[in-house]
């Protein structure tokens, strides 16, 4: 279920914005895709007490293990963005303004929150 949420320009690319949201997080595991297996990312992680299951890029020079069956646990994380993206003023991005559509972002995680308690 989402927790954080950020808006960022279109070209920004989300590993720059992954320790902003895990910042005092705790868990167990930090899940990821490819796109966020940075030196920064996974430093951050550990310090955070968390195993990062995120499998590496194919041009690192020093390829790590990392849980392949918790690895495919990440479509959770994908569920949970189709689900803020069914709702059309987030799939579309129809909000003219950044307040607005993180506004939007806010109320459909809080009713995704509020259908399962």
């Amino acid at each position: 279920m989402p927790v954080r949420a950020v808006v960022t320009k279109g070209t920004t690319a989300d590993c720059t914005q992954a320790e902003p949201l895990i910042d005092g997080l705790t868990a167990e595991a930090l899940i990821a895709d490819r796109g966020y297996d940075t030196n920064a990312i996974l430093d951050q992680a550990a310090r955070q007490g968390m195993a990062a299951v995120i499998p590496p890029k194919k041009n690192r020079k020093e390829q790590r293990s990392y849980d392949r069956y918790l690895y495919k646990l990440r479509h959770l994380v994908e569920n949970a963005i189709l689900h803020l993206k069914r709702w059309r003023a987030i799939g579309t991005r129809y909000a003219k303004n950044e307040a607005s559509f993180l506004a939007a972002v806010h109320i459909r995680s809080l009713s995704l929150w509020l259908s399962i308690s």
